[in-house]
């Protein structure tokens, strides 16, 4: 079971999806990410890594699911985390986070996430 949040931007669906998957980006608009260290820039199945999360601990990742434009999911630290979709609608995007039940605590987080996201994907 998964909990959803998400956010409409007056973006192009290209421009988000470029966010997410450049893990030289994931600083820029994920709260919990301060730095990365991937086998891959920009990410696909099976791409590995590392995150440095605000308190200066470092966890593994890896992408488990992967849908070139519209999906990627990971596991950190071996625990399934966030989904990452992006979908067009009408005027732009919708982008959306998927949490397990057991991470809704995380919800808030995301919720920045989403704002950050907008901010870099839509000019001002």
């Amino acid at each position: 079971m998964k909990i959803g949040v998400e956010r409409e931007m007056d973006a192009r669906p290209e421009e988000v999806w470029n966010v997410l998957v450049d893990t030289r980006r994931w600083a820029d608009w994920g709260p919990s990410v301060k730095e990365v260290e991937s086998s891959d820039r920009y990410i696909r199945r099976g791409t590995t890594g590392k995150i440095r999360t605000p308190v200066g601990l470092w966890l593994p990742f890896e992408i488990t699911e992967y849908e070139e434009g519209s999906y990627w999911a990971w596991d950190v630290a071996r625990i399934g985390a966030t989904g990452h979709r992006v979908e067009a609608v009408v005027g732009g995007t919708r982008v959306s986070f998927e949490l397990p039940v057991y991470a809704v605590g995380y919800a808030p987080v995301c919720r920045r996430a989403l704002e950050r996201i907008e901010e870099l994907v839509v000019p001002s």
